[in-house]
């Protein structure tokens, strides 16, 4: 075991589950100009998944932090810092939550247009 959490491979999946990812699914979304709902709705579904995988890595790291001698890492993962870090997998599991929200909004309002259509004649 290594004196800090900073070099073991939780942190690194925590640092790209939490910023190198949905900065990629971010900039694809923004990107398009023209998206399929099924993508949308894929990418919204990693947002939300992301943040489980960002909760459960933030957790074991606090632990792994408690039993290394280095106090860095303590500050972070054991103090009152450690909410900070849980507020960027709500953030992006309410992005997600949204994404799927304005899809389902989408979809809704395109079959009522289709049933008030068929149902004139």
């Amino acid at each position: 075991m290594t004196d800090t959490v900073f070099f073991e491979m939780e942190f690194l999946l925590l640092v790209a589950c939490s910023v190198l990812v949905p900065a990629a699914i971010y900039g694809y979304l923004y990107r398009k100009r023209a998206i399929a709902r099924w993508t949308v709705l894929f990418f919204a579904s990693t947002l939300i998944a992301l943040s489980g995988v960002d909760v459960l890595l933030l957790q074991v790291l606090a632990t792994m932090a408690r039993a290394t001698p280095s106090t860095y890492d303590d500050r972070l993962f054991n103090s009152e810092m450690a909410l900070a870090l849980y507020l960027l997998p709500a953030v992006f599991a309410g992005i997600g939550v949204n994404l799927i929200s304005h899809v389902l909004i989408g979809h809704l309002a395109d079959a009522e247009k289709t049933f008030d259509t068929e149902h004139r004649r």
